[in-house]
């Protein structure tokens, strides 16, 4: 088994890899390119996210507000009417599911990748022909489709969030998070059922 199929599979893995890197510097190099264009620059930016994220089918409707970095296009799949605001960062180890119909708000960011809480094991290691190594590990993220994430949060290694769940603003995911539910915090946690009282239609009739 490659180095690259263990990252995929979430097994521990040597992160300074040759073909791991290949697929990083890729990806970081469209991100230069998406970053640097201007803002009447839509049809190029489009063929670059074409170009990221080449195991995806497009859908019909994306936005993604520069600054973004994505660590690994290979590794993260994004659903339809799909949309992104500023510093908007993907940091690779593992694979990242986003459903259809999901807003990301500002600076935030999915972390899959994890260290050994061991320092040693941190640590790079050299081989007897003059080779570094970096060994660590990951475990998928997953959001689910009609998600909001609110500005300034940071997801998880591991973390699941459910269909139609909103992640308040500065919240940090360590667990799972159920569907339909608004849950935020650092650690963030379920506060309450999402239901129809919470229609901003009918608040917006109300205060007239």
């Amino acid at each position: 088994m490659t180095e690259y199929e263990k990252l995929h599979n979430c097994m521990i893995y040597d992160a300074l890899d040759e073909e791991i890197g290949a697929e990083q510097k890729r990806s970081h190099q469209l991100c230069e390119r998406y970053n640097s264009l201007g803002v009447e620059d839509d049809k190029q930016k489009q063929e670059i996210l074409k170009e990221l994220f080449i195991d995806d089918d497009f859908g019909d409707f994306r936005i993604m507000e520069k600054p973004m970095f994505i660590d690994n296009g290979k590794e993260i799949t994004i659903g339809r009417n799909f949309y992104s605001n500023i510093d908007f960062s993907y940091i690779g180890g593992a694979p990242v599911k986003i459903g259809d119909n999901v807003f990301i708000g500002p600076h935030c960011t999915l972390a899959t990748g994890i260290h050994s809480l061991i320092a040693s094991e941190r640590r790079l290691s050299k081989d007897e022909k003059g080779n570094f190594h970096d060994y660590e590990y990951g475990k998928p993220i997953t959001i689910g489709n009609d998600v909001w994430i609110a500005s300034s949060v940071t997801i998880c290694a591991g973390v699941t969030i459910g269909d139609s769940s909103v992640i308040g603003a500065g919240s940090v995911v360590t667990r799972d998070i159920p569907s339909g539910v608004i849950a935020f915090g650092n650690p963030c946690t379920v506060q309450r059922k999402i239901t129809e009282e919470d229609s901003m239609y009918l608040k917006f009739k109300k205060n007239k």
